[in-house]
């Protein structure tokens, strides 16, 4: 063979190599979607309210995409409220500017404005969810993130035949903002929801509501899988389905080592995938799907259940099938909460590893709960405790919202006057958190930021506060999914807690519960430069403040560096 034929086979070998892996270079698309935010009237429980929605939908579309896709979002504000949207649990890399929280890392979209959102999906699969972040405006403002594994990846469970999304959320009969802003004014609880929905709809146990009821028709001998969403405001929920077994497989868009269950636990905020394998012969009964609360502080909450159906397609009518109704635990039922938390556990395989850091360069304990302030007007009685208002903080630092957005501040080299570098790393008043309160119940107040050196590995311990009563508080955390290496009830030990920590494959979540009573130690590495908030998910806990910030440094490198604001970024 002549030297130029060699070539040309050499040549033709290297093209049919490159063909040959065609397949497997999938080009990651751009999926762009249109949110036009404008008024709509919904009736549920026979009171129709003018709500804010997205494209007049109740609750919200949903936004589907593969892992590695880029999302422009163009959200356009008609309504008279200002706007943000938040995409709950997507980690934007470098894109801190999409993220979306209020005053944070934007500043709102104001009456007549558009804003593009633009953010690419990495290294994320399963389902997360948007929602506003501005005051109580998430009530109805709210719908699912799809997120599919790319293409030729298949799931680490059987393919389900059907999915389905399953989003608990609370109905009020009146304007949520008039709600939270007579709480404000008058320093007291405010009014609770007066259902739970699912999909919007109320279901059969609420007055006036039988015909606003989620219907699951399944095929028997199907696996489906039911992306369940809480975008409930102030009520973390137990969800089951009456004769059928669930299997846990992913929990905040990251797989789980899977495990059956009749019940599960679910934060506002949180997400969980159930595998719903149905009956193998199509059974002559219909069955209730319910959800109610989770309940541990002393404060009113919506009492009530939430039942959507599950039926079986078949010949034959379903109005005499007999209706069978599943039993959740009790309110107040820490052990069943406890024993669903821990049976949580990271895959931790090759494909999908727990990189759990397992030295620690930045240790820090922050406190969280109730507390109290003064009254506005000198010698005036308030409706909280003792004539009070109720607070609430971090560190006993309740958050003061700025009005410039702390990202921008940062990035312009402007943070004089818009927040204090110099959050603490520890409680700045000790005593027995968990034990009696002391007398003083007053909180600070302050627009403090916890900055971090780019890469840094942190451990952050959150414990709960009995000040005014234990509660569980479900912290959500922006920019980061984190390992939760342990939890346990009482006063945080850092001689003895650490041992029993879990850097094995300890779950990885953006949202999560903090014992009634207890503490929750987490674990991130600070690998995404920006301003991050972090918060209590009862939305009336962040309301009276139970909320902070992360700053997170620039790195050397180009890729270790925030991007630049887009052009289009709302003015203050």
């Amino acid at each position: 063979m002549g030297a130029s034929n060699l070539h040309i086979s050499i040549a033709l070998f290297a093209a049919l190599l490159a063909l040959l892996h065609l397949p497997l270079r999938v080009e990651a698309a751009t999926r762009h979607y249109e949110f036009n935010i404008k008024m709509q009237n919904v009736t549920r429980l026979c009171h129709t309210r003018s709500i804010v929605t997205v494209n007049g939908k109740f609750p919200g579309p949903r936004v589907v995409v593969r892992e590695g896709d880029r999302v422009l979002i163009n959200v356009t504000n008609l309504v008279p409220n200002n706007i943000t949207i938040h995409w709950h649990g997507i980690r934007q890399l470098r894109s801190g500017w999409a993220d979306g929280p209020a005053y944070v890392t934007q500043c709102p979209i104001q009456t007549g404005q558009s804003y593009v959102y633009n953010f690419t999906v990495v290294g994320q699969r399963g389902t997360l969810w948007w929602h506003a972040h501005v005051s109580w405006l998430r009530s109805t403002l709210y719908g699912p993130i799809i997120i599919l594994p790319k293409k030729n990846v298949p799931y680490p469970f059987p393919e389900p035949y059907k999915q389905v999304p399953i989003i608990f959320g609370e109905w009020f009969n009146t304007d949520t903002e008039a709600i939270i802003n007579q709480a404000m004014q008058t320093g007291g609880g405010p009014n609770v929801s007066d259902a739970y929905t699912i999909n919007g709809l109320p279901g059969p146990l609420y007055n006036c509501s039988a015909k606003d009821t989620f219907k699951l028709k399944v095929k028997a001998g199907k696996t489906y899988l039911l992306r369940v969403i809480n975008a409930a405001l102030n009520d973390e929920l137990f969800f089951s389905i009456a004769n059928h077994t669930l299997t846990v497989a992913d929990v905040d868009a990251v797989y789980v080592k899977p495990f059956k269950t009749d019940t599960i636990l679910i934060a506002p905020g949180q997400t969980t995938n159930l595998l719903l394998h149905t009956k193998s012969a199509a059974p002559a009964a219909t069955f209730l799907m319910t959800a109610r609360p989770y309940a541990t502080g002393s404060g009113t909450f919506d009492n009530s259940t939430v039942a959507g159906i599950l039926e079986y397609e078949s010949t034959t009518s379903t109005k005499n099938l007999p209706l069978f109704k599943p039993t959740l635990p009790p309110l107040n039922d820490t052990g069943f909460a406890t024993n669903f938390t821990n049976r949580l556990r990271s895959l931790a395989t090759l494909q999908f590893p727990a990189n759990v850091p397992q030295s620690v360069d930045k240790h820090f304990l922050f406190t969280v709960g109730l507390g109290t302030k003064p009254c506005d007007q000198n010698n005036a009685t308030c409706q909280g405790p003792n004539g009070t208002k109720f607070a609430a903080s971090v560190s006993n630092i309740s958050f003061i919202q700025p009005t410039t957005a702390l990202l921008q501040a940062h990035f312009t080299g402007k943070s004089g006057g818009v927040y204090e570098p110099n959050f603490p790393y520890s409680p700045l008043r000790w005593f027995n958190f968990t034990g009696s309160p002391p007398n003083n119940t007053m909180v600070g107040n302050g627009t403090k930021l916890m900055v971090l050196p780019f890469n840094a590995s942190v451990e952050v311990v959150m414990q709960d506060t009995s000040i005014l009563g234990a509660e569980s508080h479900p912290l959500h955390l922006h920019g980061y999914n984190f390992f939760v290496v342990g939890q346990g009830f009482g006063n945080y030990d850092p001689v003895n807690d650490p041992k029993r920590f879990n850097l094995v494959d300890p779950v990885e979540r953006n949202t999560v519960g903090v014992p009634p009573g207890g503490w929750v130690a987490i674990r991130f590495l600070a690998d995404n430069p920006g301003v991050w908030f972090m918060h209590c998910h009862l939305e009336v806990h962040t309301s009276w403040g139970l909320k902070m910030a992360w700053l997170v440094l620039d790195g050397k490198l180009p890729n270790q560096k925030l991007l630049p604001p887009p052009s289009d970024l709302p003015k203050c």
